[in-house]
């Protein structure tokens, strides 16, 4: 695909709506594009997560081990899903495993890369921090909701 088609892909990204087009092709021209096979794992539950990526084409099963140690599919996602987004920030284990429901192709976002964004662009920082925050303050709340499940 063109860098324009990866810029396309990326404005359609939540975390990156109202980045201009400099900032994006920034990221989409650091960005490395993956195709993934059927079947084929993206990744796996509680590997470290050194990246994020965004669903071109294709669509990809989420999965988590369940009690009894059998796979549990959480949801299916499709083109312009963030997968891993707190890996662009720091750190972290996978929260999921992803494998490809059908032949599909991602962009592959390495932190150092989305690091580089935010130093070169402060303002894309606080934008950035904001949403992340706000994305943190959903999932406390949808795990609120769920408390009782697990009581």
């Amino acid at each position: 695909m063109a860098l324009s088609d990866d810029i396309r892909l990326l404005s359609a990204v939540p975390l990156f709506q109202g980045l201009d087009d400099d900032q994006l092709r920034l990221v989409a021209f650091g960005a490395e594009r993956r195709n993934v096979g059927k079947g084929q794992a993206l990744f796996r539950e509680h590997s470290p997560a050194e990246c994020a990526f965004v669903v071109a084409r294709g669509r990809f099963d989420l999965y988590t081990e369940g009690r009894d140690g059998i796979a549990e599919l959480e949801r299916s996602v499709g083109p312009g899903t963030l997968l891993s987004e707190l890996a662009l920030v720091t750190m972290v284990e996978r929260k999921f495993t992803a494998v490809a429901a059908d032949d599909g192709e991602v962009l592959r976002i390495p932190r150092t890369l989305f690091h580089r964004l935010l130093e070169e662009y402060p303002a894309v920082a606080r934008l950035l921090e904001a949403r992340i925050k706000e994305n943190l303050v959903n999932l406390a709340k949808a795990a609120a909701a769920m408390q009782g499940r697990f009581a």
